[in-house]
């Protein structure tokens, strides 16, 4: 199993990213998918998630600024991210977490600038 994330960068407040996160290994119709975000000194938290028939659950911090959605013919899993703000800057990693394992891609940065 393998998640690699991309689309990272600096942008701007206000400004938008699209993530992606690319699934090998195991199918996203069979597993929920969640995008999570770590900032320095902070705590590791879930940022958005979207189950298997395509529900998304949001953080209250993100909603209705960010998006997440899967493609399923490409088995990727993306996370739009528009307005952003300074409080958004972290790595943001995607994960799979199945009963035995949790698989974790290795992260991609965001720089948003004030």
């Amino acid at each position: 199993v393998q998640l690699v994330e991309s689309g990272g960068g600096l942008v701007q407040a206000g400004g938008s990213l699209r993530l992606d996160c690319v699934v090998s290994g195991l199918w996203i119709t069979s597993n929920d998918i969640n995008w999570y975000r770590q900032a320095p000194s902070k705590q590791r938290e879930m940022v958005a998630t979207i189950d298997r028939v395509g529900m998304p659950l949001y953080a209250d911090s993100v909603k209705g600024r960010f998006t997440i959605s899967k493609d399923i013919a490409n088995n990727t899993v993306y996370l739009q991210m528009n307005d952003l703000k300074p409080d958004d800057t972290a790595v943001y990693s995607c994960n799979v977490r199945q009963i035995l394992q949790d698989y974790w891609g290795p992260g991609t940065q965001v720089t948003v600038s004030s």
